[in-house]
């Protein structure tokens, strides 16, 4: 029998990324096909599924894709391995995040669908890309939290929850556990260990966010994009190079998706109504990638590297997502990591000119949101 959850949404939720309502126009234009409705599981990637899907494209590319455990560098709090797959033979190496939210399910189809296409096309363009650029790519970084849709994972200890003095289980937002008194969940040093080995130069992650519109539009958004250390912000002005190169990359995004049929995107910003603040955390893991944080001396050259973030409307975790959608908000994905990819492979990113990263709808700043 198929596991179905029900949508009643209208835009009445309170949202994930800490927008309200407030803030919505009473007659919204979607971004694509109605969120509204039911949304069936079995029409998502399993753990099980992605472990399947994976070995098939690994089989269907006679080798080109790589795939293989993380086992080395340990499991998950529930002792889970952790898979990973690489394709390419370029000197560039980008790094591709999805899922470390247990709840953003629709972000490993879109890495599937990209290893996919890059293992088994012999097209122009995806050779030139190939060529050039090595992918490692991770479709599901939390799979303890995507069996449970959670957002969060539990830390166990023993083969049981870890309880806090309230008697509760003990959880954490893998997205804010690299930091110098984090490190609290196994998959946290896993995927630190692995990506201090590999010392990719880019990295792009990929996430789920509530509902919001585009400022000054009735447009719903369908996708965000974002850098966790906030360009101009109080942090990435002073890191190398990346203030400009993370916009470089965000606008390269933006260009190539903007004219798709549905596609509503913005900056990535929290807050509500006209209130809103860009990210500066540092506790997050691409913002540890770009500070070159050296854990327990892990990563003892502070290697570090440029990561965006893509925020797809809708979460599993609160069922606003929608049947209807999800083959849509997936392939928005899709086409956001072929366009970035490509334009690092060409070089034609670096050509970009950062300033017009305000070309991209945003509210007005109001502030920086810190966890520091």
């Amino acid at each position: 029998m198929k596991k179905v959850i029900t949508c009643a949404l209208g835009f009445t939720l309170l949202f994930s990324a800490g927008f309200s309502t407030s803030g919505m126009a009473a007659e919204t234009v979607p971004g694509g096909p109605s969120t509204n409705g039911q949304l069936s599981y079995d029409s998502l990637v399993t753990y099980e599924d992605m472990i399947k899907m994976l070995k098939d494209i690994e089989q269907t590319s006679k080798g080109k894709v790589e795939v293989f455990t993380l086992d080395q560098y340990g499991k998950s709090e529930q002792d889970r391995s952790f898979y990973a797959a690489k394709v390419g033979t370029g000197p560039i190496k980008v790094w591709i995040q999805a899922q470390i939210h247990g709840d953003e399910k629709l972000t490993t189809r879109a890495v599937l669908d990209l290893l996919k296409t890059f293992g088994s096309s012999g097209s122009k363009d995806v050779e030139a890309i190939l060529k050039n650029v090595t992918i490692y790519a991770i479709p599901m970084y939390n799979p303890d939290g995507s069996i449970m849709n959670t957002r969060s994972t539990t830390l166990y200890e023993n083969g049981e929850p870890k309880l806090g003095s309230n008697g509760k289980s003990l959880t954490i937002d893998l997205n804010r556990d690299w930091a110098e008194k984090g490190f609290k969940a196994k998959e946290s040093l896993v995927f630190y260990k692995y990506w201090a080995d590999v010392k990719p130069d880019y990295a792009v992650d990929l996430h789920h966010q509530g509902f919001k519109t585009v400022y000054g539009t009735n447009e719903s958004t369908t996708m965000s994009l974002g850098v966790s250390l906030a360009p101009n912000g109080p942090t990435l002005p002073s890191v190398k190079n990346y203030n400009d190169v993370t916009r470089q990359m965000q606008v390269y995004v933006y260009d190539a998706l903007k004219d798709y049929g549905y596609m509503h995107i913005d900056r990535y910003q929290v807050g509500s109504g006209e209130k809103r603040y860009e990210i500066d955390i540092k506790g997050g893991v691409v913002s540890a990638m770009m500070l070159g944080l050296n854990y327990n001396n892990l990563n003892p050259t502070h290697h570090s590297n440029p990561a965006i973030f893509f925020e797809t409307k809708g979460n599993t975790r609160e069922g606003n997502l929608g049947q209807k959608s999800n083959g849509y908000l997936t392939k928005q994905n899709y086409l956001g990591l072929k366009a970035i990819l490509e334009g690092i492979a060409s070089g034609k990113v670096n050509s970009v000119d950062p300033n017009r990263w305000q070309e991209i709808p945003a509210y007005p700043l109001a502030g920086y949101q810190k966890d520091y």
